[in-house]
């Protein structure tokens, strides 16, 4: 927001680093992940927020506003309902963090990010969460490095020292969801449910479905209708994933189904009148407006408190349901090369390790061999 102090507080050159910032946003293929960046280093994403950064006479910034702006190609201002509340560790996103201290971002020092490392992990932030928005900062000093802006990557730390590298055997935290539950949450998308029309009830059971296909979040509401498309006698999705790297992705019967219904219900809506425009969303909200990481959040919570099942309500969320996907299809028997195909991992290396971590099937443990023979239960 625009002050006295200039239009970005405590940043000796505001205009400079957000045009670095723009050209480094732009150099990722996927809109979803340049608007994930942006968002995880605290700066604005929507035209209402950006509005106020445009409150100055500054032709420079004006112009550095411009560019960030085309760079996520924010929507229009919401209308209707508000939009999903902001995660609890907003505040602490690296930008908020230099501005709450009086840090400028260009002159940042190590020692700067492992305070700033700290407060996260003291706000309850998990390894993987710190880890994550670590590496966030980290590649975009690694442009600002480049660029002449910053003397170097303060963010290049020895994770491993940090605690950010979990050690060897880990067991993930990530709750494994058996097949009884995914079934469970899809019966709860697909039956009607009081306030809701059939394209509520069509759009939440394609929002499920699609994630029974071990999508990313991001992944999932990066879809276009473009993106949908017949290949060798299949329907599949052109899945823009991390890197800006693309696969194909097959759909399921039960995915097929579920999206067709989905894109009879939503199409008369404004934003989809030509479904052969570019950049038309595969999926939308109510409003028309393209599904957000939070909107997604909030509806599978809100479809798992349906189901009755008190440990799946509490343990919903979407990256549990891509590990239900590796974990399900491995066990089934399907190669691990053709699961990390599925999933967009760099390596069937990075799919061993996610099926490793994960709790094994009680069908694999002996546990109940051992009670049998001490006749207990």
């Amino acid at each position: 927001m625009a002050t006295k102090a200039g239009p970005w507080p405590g940043v000796g050159e505001p205009a400079g680093l957000l045009d670095a910032i723009a050209d480094w946003l732009g150099g990722y293929g996927n809109l979803a992940t340049r608007r994930t960046y942006a968002e995880g280093l605290g700066l604005p994403t929507s035209r209402a927020d950006l509005r106020d950064w445009l409150d100055t006479p500054d032709v420079d910034w004006r112009t550095a506003v411009a560019r960030y702006a085309a760079a996520l190609e924010p929507g229009p201002a919401r209308a209707g309902p508000p939009p999903a509340p902001r995660g609890r560790l907003r505040a602490l996103h690296w930008f908020r963090w230099c501005a709450t201290h009086g840090t400028d971002p260009r002159t940042a020092t190590s020692a700067d990010i492992k305070a700033w490392l700290r407060r996260l992990a003291e706000a309850g932030a998990a390894v993987a969460t710190r880890d994550r928005m670590l590496a966030t900062v980290k590649a975009l000093y690694a442009h600002l490095a480049d660029t002449g802006l910053a003397a170097g990557n303060p963010a290049a730390l020895d994770r491993r020292r940090l605690g950010l590298v979990k050690p060897a055997g880990h067991t993930s935290a990530t709750i494994v969801l058996t097949t009884t539950q995914v079934r469970a949450l899809y019966a709860a998308a697909a039956a009607p449910r009081q306030g809701a029309g059939p394209a509520d009830t069509a759009r939440a059971t394609a929002v499920v479905a699609l994630f029974t296909l071990g999508l990313r979040v991001s992944e999932l509401c990066g879809l276009d209708r473009a993106d949908l498309h017949v290949t060798r006698g299949r329907r599949a999705l052109r899945v823009h994933g991390k890197g800006g790297k693309t696969r194909v992705v097959y759909l399921h019967a039960a995915a097929e189904r579920a999206l067709a219904a989905c894109l009879t219900e939503t199409t008369t809506l404004p934003a989809h009148r030509d479904a052969r425009a570019p950049r038309t969303p595969l999926l939308v909200t109510r409003t028309g407006n393209r599904f957000t990481r939070q909107a997604v959040w909030q509806l599978l919570r809100r479809l798992a408190q349906r189901t009755g099942d008190p440990d799946l309500a509490h343990t919903m969320h979407p990256h549990a349901l891509r590990h239900f996907y590796v974990t399900t299809a491995v066990e089934a028997g399907a190669q691990l090369v053709h699961v990390q195909a599925d999933v967009g991992h760099t390596s069937a290396d990075t799919t061993e390790q996610v099926y490793n971590s994960a709790a094994r099937d009680p069908s694999r443990s002996a546990v109940d061999l051992v009670a049998a023979a001490l006749e207990i239960s």
